[in-house]
């Protein structure tokens, strides 16, 4: 084969994979004009996504800037499998609860401190309506003030330790 042969080759070749390529792309939706006479508009503003999720009772999730928070000045008992008995689980659902309730509810201050964990969560100070987040928890019985390191929440009778 000649050089302008091959390239003819290489060409058609290059060709049929971008019109098969095109031919099996999804078409956009259709661009949406005002609502019409069956689709009754609203007065109500949409519903927008939930900006933060509450992981535990001291970590949340900014989902718009994809950032973890881990909350500077408390430590809650765990959830789930993580918990060392049946009162610690509880108690940190109701941590969690309340969490998830008044960062939903309420209006929602980030305040970095400039250090990561191991665990790469952003440590900070979470403040809700200007009430600190930590504060809050610590006053309602559902968390204590950090201490640099996990302590037990659970005796070895599975009864919480004061």
């Amino acid at each position: 084969m000649s050089l302008t042969r091959e390239f003819r080759f290489g060409v058609f070749i290059f060709v049929a994979a971008l019109a098969i390529g095109l031919a099996t792309m999804p078409s956009p939706p259709p661009a949406r004009s005002e609502p019409t006479t069956t689709e009754a508009k609203s007065d109500r503003p949409r519903a927008e996504a939930p900006r933060y999720r509450v992981i535990d009772g001291d970590t949340l999730e900014d989902m718009r800037a994809d950032i973890t928070y881990r909350l500077v000045n408390i430590d809650t008992p765990e959830t789930g499998s993580h918990a060392r008995c049946q009162a610690e689980r509880d108690l940190g659902n109701r941590a969690t609860q309340q969490a998830r309730a008044l960062v939903n509810n309420g209006e929602v201050e980030l305040r970095p401190t400039g250090r990561i964990d191991r665990y790469g969560r952003t440590i900070a100070f979470v403040v809700i309506d200007g009430r600190d987040l930590g504060e809050t928890l610590i006053a309602d019985g559902l968390a204590r003030p950090w201490r640099g390191r996990r302590e037990p929440w659970c005796d070895a009778s599975g009864n919480l330790i004061p």
